[in-house]
């Protein structure tokens, strides 16, 4: 999880994006989104902070750098990596997510084959699972932002086979627009081979306790970048401590 935590008068802000505390969800969604789960533990912490924990993990940062194609587009190369089978995900370190993904978009471009991979392994060679995404129906570009700071939106509930950019733990609730952020590419829609697809952007503000219910702070807030595709008008009462 990474955090940065910074004080706004009486009120500790939380500015994404991570594995915050507990929080109920009977959704089912990519094993990647964790955020809000329990039962993980402790997050490690390493003292020397090192970028690179073994030599292989230096090289594969290498290979995804130097990967060309397969990395101009980043969305598609996130959602490689949220395709792992779930116990793999789970019990391999942060570099091994990105060797897989690498791989399964090297083999699904046609690049090589999970023979040759398997070969030159000497063994299993694990890939993503199959790419189920589908487009949106609606593909229209959009620049002009329809909320404006301080309005209370509410978040979309869709869980969408594909990538998203809308972490399930903030889904249905209802948040603040704390910054219009201009408009970008739509993640979602880039995944998938939808190309340039643009929607107004924004910063949303949640209380904690919105999020987490009882497992909530008083003043604590976490902002969470959003497309306006994944809000709507708010309706109904915040969550109460």
């Amino acid at each position: 999880m990474t955090r940065d935590s910074r004080e706004n008068g009486s009120i500790r802000e939380h500015v994404l994006v991570g594995t915050p505390i507990a929080v109920e969800s009977t959704a089912v969604d990519g094993v990647h989104d964790l955020g809000g789960i329990a039962g993980f533990g402790a997050v490690d912490h390493d003292t020397d902070e090192s970028p690179f924990h073994e030599d292989w993990e230096r090289r594969v940062f290498r290979l995804n750098i130097g990967s060309g194609p397969l990395r101009a587009n980043l969305p598609a190369f996130r959602h490689s990596i949220e395709r792992m089978d779930p116990a793999h995900y789970l019990s391999s370190p942060y570099f091994e997510h990105w060797v897989t993904g690498v791989a399964t978009r090297a083999v699904e471009s046609g690049l090589t084959t999970r023979d040759e991979l398997e070969q030159r392994a000497g063994g299993r060679f694990p890939l993503s699972q199959p790419d189920r995404g589908v487009l949106p129906d609606d593909l229209t570009s959009r620049t002009e932002p329809r909320y404006t700071v301080g309005e209370e939106v509410q978040v979309r509930e869709w869980h969408p086979p594909g990538h998203t950019r809308a972490p399930r733990y903030v889904q249905g609730r209802r948040g603040t627009i704390a910054r219009v952020h201009g408009f970008a590419d739509v993640d979602d829609i880039a995944a998938h081979g939808g190309g340039s697809v643009t929607d107004p952007f924004y910063s949303v503000r949640f209380t904690s306790h919105e999020l987490w219910g009882e497992g909530g702070g008083d003043r604590e807030v976490v902002h969470v970048d959003l497309f306006e595709r994944y809000l709507k008008d708010a309706d109904g009462p915040r969550r109460s401590p």
